[in-house]
């Protein structure tokens, strides 16, 4: 009994030092401690390599944009002015583009492509501001050309400046008083008043057509330049013709009305349905070119 107590004192001293870690207890339990030199200097290495990724993600957002010099000008590697149609931008770019191209300058291609994309972007950027260039104001027309009618062929509001409505007001004046004087049985002055207006309709129509990005073919023409001719030929025939229409259906409808009311045709009525007809028309063509296209 002696022995085995003897021998169990001797090794609970070992024991003890078998459950104690050989790591100090500052391993487990870190101590803050004051930001020294070191720690300044991660810190200021973290906020360079931060400073680097902001500088660098600034660089890649401008080099989508231009890379020009201060002497250089995107309009002047085009060729063009700001001033220049939408029409005759592309068609340098296509013609120097095409130039570049046979030359085999990719230096030059390059720096053109950048130009052109430059231009773009700020004509894009003009438009959704509803400026074009020192600070012209663009039509209602044209910003909003995005919002399309319930009805696409009907006619749409679009008022005329002050010089056009009087120009119009001029050509139905000058039609009344014409056939007014003749005295007699003759439908010439409306022929005249329909291309009057044809023509006046026809151009309100070309200056208030929503701008559209043109196809060039392989000569340089605009792809589909004749088909929007013949839209505005199309319609422009359409509000005449439905000028004239409006105004025989209702004197034919006014004259029916008198007839059945009163039992007879008055003598005016019938024997001045030219004049009649020529002033209603007159009328309608004046409201339709002034207000409506």
């Amino acid at each position: 009994m002696a022995t085995a107590t003897a021998t169990a004192a001797a090794a609970a001293p070992a024991a003890v030092p078998a459950l104690v870690s050989p790591l100090p207890r500052r391993a487990f339990f870190q101590l803050p401690r004051r930001a020294g030199p070191k720690s300044l200097r991660v810190f200021a290495s973290a906020a360079r390599r931060r400073g680097l990724v902001v500088v660098a993600a600034d660089a890649a957002a401008a080099a989508g944009g231009a890379e020009f010099s201060d002497e250089e000008n995107p309009y002047e590697i085009l060729g063009i002015t700001p001033l220049d149609s939408f029409d005759h931008m592309k068609l340098a770019y296509k013609r120097k583009h095409k130039e570049a191209e046979e030359n085999g300058d990719q230096y030059y291609l390059s720096k053109l492509e950048k130009a052109y994309d430059t231009v773009m972007m700020q004509q894009l950027q003009y438009r959704k501001k509803g400026v074009t260039y020192g600070s012209v104001q663009v039509s209602k027309d044209i910003k909003y050309a995005d919002d399309q009618p319930i009805v696409p062929w009907g006619p749409r509001s679009s008022k005329s400046t002050v010089k056009d409505m009087r120009i119009n007001l001029g050509i139905s004046a000058a039609i009344v008083v014409w056939i007014a004087i003749m005295g007699n049985a003759d439908w010439k002055p409306l022929q005249f008043l329909c291309f009057a207006f044809f023509y006046r309709i026809l151009q309100k129509l070309r200056a208030t057509e929503p701008p559209i990005t043109p196809i060039y073919n392989e000569y340089g023409e605009v792809e589909g330049r004749g088909i929007r001719m013949a839209k505005r030929v199309v319609r422009a025939l359409g509000l005449i013709f439905g000028c004239v229409f409006a105004a025989s259906l209702g004197y034919t409808a006014a004259v029916n009305v008198i007839e059945f009311s009163w039992q007879y045709t008055p003598r005016i009525v019938y024997y001045y349905q030219e004049l009649i007809v020529t002033a209603a028309t007159s009328a309608l063509l004046y409201i339709t070119a002034s207000y409506y296209r």
